[in-house]
C-alpha cells in the first residue's frame, strides 16, 4: 500500500489539532513516502526558521535507519561516532523523538512523519496521534 495524500493531509490535521489541545508550540509537520519523497507538508504561523529542516530530517532519518528517531537517539547515545558519520554523510538525521515511522494495517512500511516545534516528546505524541486518526499505525504497533 502506498501512502495517499488524503491519508497524509489526515494525519497533519489530527497532529496539529493535538497540538493545539495540547497547548503546544507552533510545529512544522512533514509525511514522506517509504521512497522519503514529500507528500505533505505544513508549517504553523509562528513556528521558527529552521523546524521544516529539523521534520524532515526526523522523517527522512527514521525511515533511513529503519527505527522511530526515539530509538535512534539511544542508539546513538551508546555508538556516537557510527552516527555522527551517518549524519554528517547524509545530513538528514535528528536524534530526538518526533520522527515516527507509519505502517498500514499489514505492517508494512508506508512512511514516516516528521515533526519539529515543541519537546520531542510532545512532537512525537503529535506524530503519533496523526497517524493513529488517519487509521495507520506507529513503530512497531499493528
Amino acid at each position: 500500500m502506498t501512502l495517499s495524500l488524503a491519508q497524509a493531509r489526515a494525519i497533519i490535521d489530527a497532529a496539529l489539532a493535538k497540538a493545539r489541545a495540547d497547548g503546544a508550540q507552533p510545529l512544522a509537520v512533514i509525511i514522506l513516502d517509504a521512497g522519503a519523497h514529500p507528500v505533505a507538508f505544513a508549517r504553523e504561523d509562528g513556528a521558527s526558521l529552521f523546524r521544516f529542516d529539523i521534520a524532515k530530517a526526523k522523517a527522512s532519518g527514521a525511515l533511513g535507519m529503519g527505527a522511530d528517531t526515539r530509538v535512534l537517539a539511544t542508539r546513538a547515545a551508546s555508538n556516537p561516532v557510527f552516527f555522527q558519520s551517518i549524519a554528517a554523510a547524509t545530513g538528514q538525521m535528528a536524534f530526538s523523538p518526533g520522527g515516527v515511522l507509519i505502517r498500514d494495517a499489514d505492517g508494512a512500511l508506508t512512511g514516516a512523519v516528521g515533526i519539529s516545534g515543541d519537546t520531542g516528546e510532545c512532537d512525537e505524541a503529535c506524530a503519533m496521534a496523526g497517524i493513529q486518526a488517519a487509521g495507520l499505525f506507529h513503530g512497531d504497533t499493528k
